[in-house]
């Protein structure tokens, strides 16, 4: 069962109907994604900024073979990492910033495969 599938109910035991009710209880907590990682997620929106503007914007979905591309952008980032670089010259953002960014495109990817 996954965490938005559990009965909607007030964490404070409040009714719904209820004044001051909120069914969160239970639900995807976004806040601490948003709050824990924010400047990892600043840097990978610089990322994403970046490759609107040298490619296109949504470009990226479009991309033939996307999840094997990306797969293999992503490792290149990360042996670039591994010996030492931490600076894509193209971009001069973070390798890691850039990989990161590969990681999420083939997630989005694989999930829109899976929900077909």
């Amino acid at each position: 069962m996954h965490v938005d599938e559990l009965q909607e109910s007030d964490p404070n035991g409040i009714l719904a109907g209820k004044p001051g009710a909120k069914l969160d209880a239970g639900k995807v907590r976004v806040g601490l994604m948003m709050q824990g990682f924010s400047r990892a997620l600043f840097k990978v929106s610089e990322i994403t900024t970046f490759g609107a503007l040298k490619y296109s914007e949504g470009g990226w979905e479009s991309v033939p073979d996307g999840i094997k591309r990306y797969t293999d952008a992503m490792q290149r980032h990360n042996l670039k990492v591994g010996m030492g670089e931490v600076l894509d010259p193209d971009s001069g953002e973070l390798h890691l910033a850039h990989a990161a960014w590969n990681a999420l495109a083939i997630l989005e990817l694989t999930l829109r495969e899976e929900s077909k």
